[in-house]
């Protein structure tokens, strides 16, 4: 059985971005050494060429991830990643109401993989990592899920001002409002009640929209990624009436 061509968001001569589905590795890993489809392997195997990663997505969110095609074009853009220039924009489901907005500034140990960190110092210092977000729709549904008698939950938008590993995840966890279906920050009565109540099988994250200068023309670039169908269906059933005017959200 072949394999499924990526999604295609965007391409020039330089760069290109696919939609990273859920449940694909960017890159080997020992996180899952088992594992033996990556992002880098099928896209270039798909486009006939080489390509480098200019970020990372954790394997179970989905969403924007970016190429450079040669090697110069990855030089100027991981300069851009490095300067903070590169903005980046997140869909996640989370436990709890939270505030309307918030501005999350905590610092976080760097997580490493023996494999892709193997040059990182594991004994560096926490590093400074602020993530804001939006909370756009609430629900409350009637189901006891630990020691309430109704289950809350909040749609928002993230945007982390900087590039820490689980970055989103780590900070959602942090404020209380961990993120469903993260298996590893998260809070498990609540991923097992979604699997259960919604067959929700994945992490509620999505990297949604990237934002960048693009380093040869010059031009601002702006490149956006839709939800996968279980994620789509998933907002609509609980927020259809709130986000139908939103169009951007599905």
């Amino acid at each position: 059985m072949s394999e499924p061509p990526l999604e295609i968001l965007y391409r020039d001569d330089d760069l290109i971005a696919i939609n990273k589905p859920s449940g694909l590795l960017v890159h080997r890993s020992l996180i899952d050494k088992h594992e033996t489809r990556f992002a880098i392997q099928l896209l270039r195997d798909q486009i006939g060429q080489r390509v480098y990663p200019m970020h990372r997505l954790d394997k179970p969110t989905s969403g924007v991830l970016l190429f450079a095609l040669n090697q110069a074009t990855a030089r100027l853009l991981t300069q851009q990643f490095t300067d903070g220039l590169v903005q980046k924009e997140y869909l996640a489901v989370v436990r709890g109401y939270t505030d309307d907005a918030g501005h999350i500034d905590h610092p976080l140990k760097e997580q490493l993989d023996r494999i892709a960190d193997a040059q990182a110092d594991p004994n560096k210092e926490a590093q400074a990592a602020v993530t804001d977000y939006q909370r756009l729709a609430t629900v409350e549904l009637p189901f006891a899920v630990g020691r309430y008698a109704t289950a809350r939950y909040s749609l928002v938008r993230a945007w982390p001002r900087t590039g820490r590993k689980h970055q989103i995840r780590r900070h959602m966890k942090h404020i209380f409002h961990p993120i469903i279906g993260d298996t590893t920050h998260g809070d498990g009565r609540h991923n097992d009640f979604f699997r259960q109540q919604f067959d929700n099988q994945r992490l509620l994250l999505a990297a949604r929209r990237m934002e960048l200068t693009h380093p040869l023309t010059g031009l601002r670039l702006v490149i956006t990624a839709g939800l996968d169908a279980p994620f789509a269906a998933l907002v609509q059933s609980l927020w259809g009436m709130e986000i139908k005017k939103q169009d951007d959200l599905i």
